[in-house]
Formats: structure tokens, C-alpha cells, sequence
């Protein structure tokens, strides 16, 4: 990818894990909601993903969009979500087509499909001797408004990608910890995403060539129920790290190849 990269959420959990890890590798462009505390060393701008006149200019000259910008709260309230995550994200998609940009990732969630952990799955479900595993083929099943929230940005995206031919990638992130995976939780390490992981896929996705794809945002974990082969297949995804073999902060950030998440 030689054209700048617009990040929206730049100040989000994600969204710095994402720019640390990736910093030097793309000419960014950043979107936050509020102004940081410390000047960005990229040219940025401040607004509403919901509102048009936000959006656009940081959408000029860009090849690329990564769309994480939205309320990330599972138990976010209806109006949060319609506003910021549904209308936001089919404002950006707008905006992206109207500057034709070629690509759009986006970050969905684990909570597009948080129901389908139900009673008689679960707890097996999180364990190593378990092989169900949820593709990206499957239905939305949303646990809650939010998820109901990112399983409609997949749609929007099916949508603009099938009316303007841009190639949408949408990537179901687990568990993002820049710490550690929860060692006695199970469901955590089953869907853990290291940091330096995090920050892989989202280069994968920025170079890879696809037309419309749903993947699953976790690291190699003995424990999954996710699976990332098709991660693997489309976007070349090939993750570092593994709940079942952390050993600490250090090995998780440390230098690997292009990937440096600090």
C-alpha cells in the first residue's frame, strides 16, 4: 500500500495498538473523536464518524481506510450505537466511495456472534479438546446491541462492496490485552489477540487482495473457537503468538520482522 492509510479511532484501544505497531510501515492519516493529549506526528483531524463534513477531508488522496472508530462499550445503549457505530460506519463507507478509495477494513467483533456461545456449548466450547470452531461463514448472532451494532457494519460493507466494487475486509477482533491473555479465564485465552498480532492482520489486510471477506482476529491459541484459517488463506495472516506459551509483556512486544508493538 504506497497511498496514505486513514485510521479512524485513532486514540482507541485498537487504534493504538495498530499505529505502534505499524507506524513506520504507512503514510497515515488519523481520525479521532477528541483532540490527544500529544500532538500526532501525522496529519489528523477531530470529528464525529456520524457527521459527513468530519469525515471527508480526512478522507482526500487516501488508498485505504482502517474503520475502528465507534463506542467499543458491550453494553453501549442503543442510541450510542445507532449514532456512532451504525450511522458513523455507513457515513465512512460513503465518504470512502465518494473519494474512491479502494479498501476498507473494518473492525467488527466478537460480539457479532456472541449468542452462539450458548449453555449447551460452553464451557467445552473454550477448551483445547473442543474443535467447533466459527468460520466467518456462519449468521450474525449477536449477544447484545453492540454486537448487533458490528454485525450491521458487516452488512453495510457487503453492501457498498457489492454497489461500488470496494474491497471490504472485516475483521471480528477477540480479545486485545497488551499485557497478557487472562491465564485463569478460559473464554480469554480461547480469544486472545496479542498486541503485535493486532497489528499483523491489520498489515495483512491493508496488502492482501480480496473482494468482500469476514475473518477472525485472535492469535494462535491451543484454546480457540475461532478459526483464522481463512485469515490465514486470504490475508496471509501468520500470528506470532499463543495464550498457552505467553511468558511475558517482553517477548509479546518485542521486535518481530516488520511488526514492532511498543
Amino acid at each position: 500500500m504506497d497511498e496514505p492509510v486513514l485510521l479512524t479511532g485513532a486514540g482507541g484501544h485498537v487504534g493504538r495498538t495498530v499505529l505502534n505497531g505499524l507506524r513506520d510501515k504507512y503514510d497515515w492519516r488519523l481520525l479521532f473523536h477528541s483532540q490527544p493529549a500529544k500532538e500526532p506526528e501525522f496529519p489528523y483531524w477531530i470529528g464525529e464518524v456520524q457527521n459527513h463534513d468530519d469525515v471527508r477531508p480526512a478522507m482526500k488522496d487516501v488508498g485505504a481506510v482502517i474503520h475502528l472508530a465507534g463506542d467499543p462499550r458491550p453494553q453501549a445503549p442503543w442510541e450510542s450505537v445507532l449514532s456512532n457505530n451504525i450511522d458513523g460506519t455507513h457515513t465512512v463507507y460513503e465518504a470512502a466511495v465518494e473519494e474512491d478509495v479502494e479498501k476498507l477494513i473494518f473492525a467488527s467483533s466478537n460480539h457479532a456472534v456472541g449468542a452462539a456461545e450458548t449453555e449447551d456449548r460452553t464451557p467445552d466450547l473454550y477448551r483445547e479438546h473442543d474443535d467447533f470452531r466459527l468460520t466467518g461463514e456462519e449468521f450474525p448472532r449477536p449477544g447484545n446491541k453492540y454486537g448487533i451494532s458490528k454485525a450491521t457494519g458487516e452488512l453495510i460493507g457487503r453492501y457498498f462492496h457489492d454497489k461500488h466494487d470496494i474491497s471490504v475486509c472485516n475483521i471480528r477482533i477477540g480479545n486485545l490485552n497488551e499485557d497478557h491473555p487472562p491465564i485463569d479465564y478460559e473464554r480469554g485465552q480461547a480469544m486472545w489477540l496479542s498486541p503485535r498480532d493486532c497489528a499483523h492482520i491489520h498489515e495483512c489486510a491493508l496488502e492482501a487482495e480480496y473482494d468482500f471477506e469476514i475473518v477472525y482476529g485472535i492469535s494462535d491459541n491451543d484454546r480457540k473457537y475461532y478459526s483464522i484459517e481463512r485469515a490465514k488463506e486470504v490475508l496471509g495472516y501468520k500470528p506470532w503468538d499463543n495464550s498457552a506459551e505467553w511468558d511475558g509483556p517482553e517477548r509479546i512486544s518485542g521486535d518481530v520482522e516488520s511488526v514492532n508493538v511498543s
